[in-house]
């Protein structure tokens, strides 16, 4: 374990939200959904005047305008997120070699590593100033957007500092205070503690870190399997060791679970594989990241352990396609004698999202003898609500709503003030869709 808390996490508040509100000036202070527009879509973020409301990511969409229908629901625009995120990753990057980030909105920063004249040492005082310039630093590059930082002896400690104040918070936990502090909190606190684990700990009377560290490591393993067991055993004592690695690349995103009596039933299978690739899907939304590949794991009741894929013709990350192939796997499979562990995994990444993202409804299927009808190119437009788009002689401003024929546009920008609203017929040559320019493009 480290004498100092030198390990720093970094975690960009609300972010896609956020990006959303300093680029469309008459959102900020209103509440903002990003994600899924459609009936079956799924909220990727929502600003903290939606989450007063019960908004929260994951939920769907549906459930999101029942809670909040006033609120402004967006589709996500990632190529705006990305740039956000090669800002702060850079000036990280330019604090220590060694960062590693999670995803497009947080990283953890080895301060141990940083040869930086406003460091000249990791005592509390002089990280939490250095820290307290980094937000600073963090809202004037991205043009406001605030940050909330932890600084802890671990990676463990840091990411849950970082949770402690938010939104645009700092907690720095001494060296030497990390079981006061966990020690009160809940179990699902620990990472891996999710409902099944909680659950499976309340009916042992563990409710709190500190009943958890009064649990042998035998115990444990009973109680959760040797691998969790031995995790929970650690962290509950505030023993975590893991180094930070820089520019770790994503192969893959997976969610398996082990399970305690063998599964012989399929309907129930089914199930947890559904809610797997639904928990997948949310962590490839966060990351900004689809895949093409498939896997579902299998260990049946000998220990047997099988793995199956399928390969998509282009990348997703919607929770029912994920869900759907994992349970066309499984029908190939004979688990008649039994399953002790079922997993969903999506690998063959890729940092872009096609146009279905978020669960929106799909076309319906043709025949395959049945031409489609040929249509002008601009009436094939899709304007979604949120997107960035230009007038000939309006400028730049983003899509409000569209149907019936008729989109409409507030025009205004980050360095815009609110502008008026119009709207036009959806294949007005005057209006298109506007693209950010790439990094080399603004060198020009």
């Amino acid at each position: 374990m480290r004498s100092h808390a030198s390990v720093l996490h970094l975690d960009l508040d609300a972010f896609y939200a956020s990006v959303e509100q300093r680029d469309k000036p008459s959102l900020r202070g209103k509440p903002v959904v990003v994600g899924g527009i459609g009936g079956r879509g799924v909220v990727a973020t929502a600003s903290y005047e939606a989450r007063r409301y019960g908004v929260h990511s994951a939920m769907s969409t549906r459930e999101a305008r029942s809670r909040c229908a006033h609120a402004a629901f967006l589709y996500p625009r990632f190529p705006a997120y990305r740039a956000v995120s090669e800002q702060v990753m850079g000036l990280l990057r330019d604090i220590s070699p060694l960062v590693e980030p999670l995803s497009l909105d947080e990283a953890f920063v080895d301060l141990e590593a940083a040869e930086r004249t406003d460091l000249p040492d990791l005592e509390v005082d002089t990280i939490t100033t250095f820290a307290e310039d980094l937000r600073e630093r963090v809202r004037e590059i991205t043009g406001g957007l605030t940050a909330s930082v932890g600084l802890g002896t671990s990676k463990f400690i840091a990411k849950i500092a970082s949770d402690l104040d938010k939104p645009d918070g700092l907690v720095v936990v001494s060296p030497g205070t990390e079981l006061a502090l966990l020690r009160p909190m809940s179990v699902q606190v620990i990472p891996g503690v999710g409902p099944a684990t909680a659950e499976r700990l309340r009916r042992a009377g563990i409710h709190t870190v500190a009943e958890l560290e009064q649990v042998g490591l035998e115990e444990l393993i009973r109680l959760v399997g040797k691998a969790h067991g031995t995790g929970l055993h650690a962290l509950a004592r505030a023993q975590d060791d893991r180094a930070i690695e820089p520019e770790r690349e994503t192969k893959s995103v997976s969610v398996e679970g082990t399970y305690d009596t063998d599964i012989t039933d399929r309907t129930l299978m089914e199930h947890l594989l559904t809610r797997q690739a639904g928990e997948v899907a949310a962590r490839l939304r966060k990351s900004g990241l689809s895949g093409r590949t498939v896997t579902i794991k299998v260990r049946l009741g000998d220990f047997t352990t099988l793995n199956r894929s399928t390969t998509l013709a282009g990348a997703t990350d919607r929770a029912a396609t994920i869900a759907q192939l994992a349970r066309a796997l499984l029908t190939d499979l004979d688990t008649s004698y039994g399953v002790r562990l079922l997993g969903v995994g999506v690998s063959g990444l890729a940092d872009w999202i096609q146009e279905d993202l978020f669960g929106e409804e799909p076309e319906p299927e043709r025949p395959a003898d049945v031409p489609v009808p040929e249509q002008p190119a601009r009436n094939r437009r899709t304007w979604n609500p949120g997107m960035d788009v230009v007038h000939a002689d309006l400028g730049r401003g983003w899509v409000w709503g569209a149907g019936r024929g008729v989109v409409t546009v507030r025009f205004e920008t980050a360095e815009q003030p609110t502008g008026p609203v119009r709207s036009f017929a959806v294949d007005d040559p005057a209006l298109s869709a506007w693209e950010m320019p790439t990094t080399e493009q603004v060198a020009e």
